[in-house]
């Protein structure tokens, strides 16, 4: 039993119910016995019964009998010594087995439990033989389980009521965590605006305390989150400034200078190049990580990857690769189509980037689908060294690299993948990364389909040229 609800309402629930009913048990027990007036009188009811029979046979001993059922309710059976019935009457089984002594009298706190009830004085007459008499006692009103038994309705009352009483005990104790699970699943998505209280909550226990500390800590995280990407917006921003003076400078000094002095400047233009681009991804970033919501538009993947793929084509011939596209489906998507296309080229230029020299990239478009919503899935795929199993989920976070050395041999920051991650939360869709069973690194993007996109057109496949775009 994995819920802390269930956990909480069936023990509460259990324990309280035992404790009521054998409550009631053992106020049944140590009531006083019922019909005090015969078992104060059943001597002499049996000493009647005696004169009644010695004076007037069975028939005055059974009329005898009688009177006291209509007056008293209760039934008499008289017996000798043998154990014979002198009244007439033909006993029930339990009837004998109480005058044999095989069944103890109700007289008892085991007894007073027990659905049936009796008495069974005896005694010795004038004539030296000895009677017995079993006194059938009228049965209790309201017995549910019977005559004499224990009062049913209100122990199902009770035990009811209990159950109600435990269910909104426990429903008001695991209603905070549930709404703290929530929030945690929310934050851990990267929904910062998530909080598990409610402003007009009048709680102040234990667990509300800890609803509280939640939310104030996610609104420091979210504080800082929206911090650093103001601070790196506002650092972007500021350093293009300065960018753009340093070129015009460099153009200048290329004018001036000598031949002597062209490889400094040669790698002074390709640092330049580098920071440029890095403020222009980080400023990515920071659009796709403010962005709620962005304007889209049927866009055609088939498209994008073909455009995509011959400028891949062309970066590829310096490593001797091709970059293979498989097209299975005509797939329409709503999105932004410079939004998209980012994410799926930076995929893709990060496969040619790590792929084995003279290899090939594969680009694969084919619909697919998910709890039942048809999907647009990208798969690319490299023939490089993969990437070890623990950092796959790393991937695409913002300046994560798996080695800093390799990281520079290649040019990249590691901010590719994270804004190709961005670029797609916004479109609704998923984006993971696999070691393929090969070798060489899978990255699956998944995107909702448009309502309207067009049906399977067949299955169409090319290769971009290692010679560049046409």
């Amino acid at each position: 039993m994995r819920s802390l609800f269930l956990k909480i309402f069936l023990s509460y629930w259990m324990a309280l119910a035992l404790f009521l009913v054998l409550a009631i048990l053992a106020t049944l027990a140590m009531r006083p016995a019922e019909n005090s007036s015969l078992h104060a009188q059943q001597n002499k009811l049996l000493a009647d019964t005696l004169q009644a029979y010695q004076s007037g046979g069975e028939e005055g001993a059974r009329r005898f009998a009688h009177s006291v059922r209509d007056s008293q309710h209760a039934r008499l059976y008289l017996f000798d010594e043998q154990g014979r019935e002198l009244l007439g009457h033909n006993p029930p089984e339990w009837i004998l087995r109480v005058q044999r002594g095989q069944i103890h009298t109700a007289d008892s706190w085991l007894g007073r439990l027990r659905p049936v009830q009796f008495l069974r004085p005896s005694m010795t007459a004038n004539d030296g033989r000895r009677y017995s008499m079993v006194i059938e006692l009228p049965p209790e009103p309201h017995g549910l389980f019977g005559a004499h038994g224990v009062p049913g309705l209100g122990i199902l009352i009770a035990v009811l009521s209990s159950g109600l009483v435990c269910y909104l005990l426990a429903r008001y104790l695991t209603a905070p965590i549930v709404q703290l699970r929530v929030a945690t699943q929310k934050l851990a998505a990267g929904d910062l605006t998530a909080r598990a209280g409610t402003p007009d909550s009048h709680r102040h226990d234990e667990i509300a305390d800890l609803v509280r500390d939640f939310d104030r800590m996610a609104g420091r995280l979210q504080n800082l989150v929206n911090a650093q990407g103001r601070l790196l917006t506002d650092i972007s921003h500021e350093l293009r400034s300065p960018l753009a003076r340093l070129s015009v400078a460099l153009e200048l000094a290329r004018q001036r200078s000598g031949p002597e002095a062209r490889s400094s400047l040669d790698r002074i233009d390709r640092e330049t190049t580098r920071v440029n681009e890095l403020i222009q991804r980080l400023l990515t970033i920071s659009r796709l990580e403010a962005a709620e919501s962005i304007e889209k538009f049927p866009v055609d993947l088939q498209q994008i990857i073909q455009e995509i793929a011959r400028d891949a084509a062309f970066e590829a011939q310096l490593r001797h690769c091709q970059v293979e596209t498989i097209y299975g489906e005509n797939c329409v998507v709503l999105g932004n189509p410079a939004f998209l296309h980012s994410a799926i080229e930076n995929v893709v230029r990060n496969a040619i980037r790590y792929t084995r020299e003279g290899s090939c990239v594969q680009v694969r478009l084919q619909r697919g689908q998910e709890t039942n919503v048809p999907q647009a899935v990208v798969r690319v795929t490299d023939e490089g060294p993969g990437v070890p199993e623990d950092a796959l989920d790393k991937l695409f976070r913002p300046f994560y690299r798996i080695d800093d050395s390799r990281g520079r041999h290649t040019g990249g920051v590691g901010l590719g993948l994270a804004i190709t991650e961005r670029a797609v939360l916004l479109h609704s869709g998923t984006v993971k990364a696999a070691n393929g069973p090969e070798g060489g690194l899978i990255v699956e993007i998944r995107l909702p389909l448009a309502p309207e996109t067009a049906e399977i057109t067949g299955l169409r496949m090319s290769v971009a040229p290692a010679s560049g775009p046409r």
